[in-house]
């Protein structure tokens, strides 16, 4: 992983050179994904929007979490990190969204979910016909204080991101 300035630009040529758009869906990260990728000029080329789903009731209501998995799960969760970024997808009709969720402490962690516990999420729309659509999670643990696993969890997300579309870029 590198950093997200880094990753942001490299999104950047990537999504401009195969014409594709974007979508994120943040809890943790509360914009910062968004923000990130927003700083890279000719952004405006691919990004659609950002939906920033804090509260249970907002990932249910904006992005279509199911109320079971939120039950079951929780909010930090590879089910509801897969949920949020095939929701950020098919409501802005964009090629790809992102996601994140997590715990960024300084408290909420237990011992199963510990602090710095982040689920990013990617989706990403192929061509109507090919079946080729696909969502799927990343699970890391990340160190520091809120600000650091913040930054982390943008890190991660953008390095999910950029290198999936280089497996499908691969594939194609």
């Amino acid at each position: 992983m590198t950093d997200s300035a880094g990753l942001a630009a490299r999104l950047n040529e990537l999504l401009t050179e195969r014409e594709e758009t974007l979508a994120t869906a943040e809890s943790l990260t509360g914009g910062l994904v968004g923000s990130r990728v927003t700083d890279v000029p000719g952004a405006s080329a691919y990004f659609d929007r950002g939906f920033v789903t804090y509260a249970y009731d907002a990932k249910r209501e904006v992005l279509g979490v199911s109320r079971e998995s939120l039950d079951a799960d929780g909010a930090v969760s590879a089910p509801v990190a897969e949920q949020m970024a095939a929701g950020a997808r098919d409501r802005a009709d964009t090629t790809w969204a992102v996601a994140t969720t997590g715990i960024a402490g300084p408290d909420g962690g237990t011992a199963e979910k510990p602090v710095g516990l982040v689920y990013v999420g990617v989706a990403y729309a192929a061509p109507w016909g090919t079946e080729e659509s696909f969502v799927r999670t990343e699970r890391v643990v990340l160190d520091g204080d809120r600000s650091a696993v913040k930054r982390k969890a943008v890190d991660a997300a953008l390095d999910a991101l950029v290198r999936t579309i280089r497996e499908v870029d691969a594939e194609e």
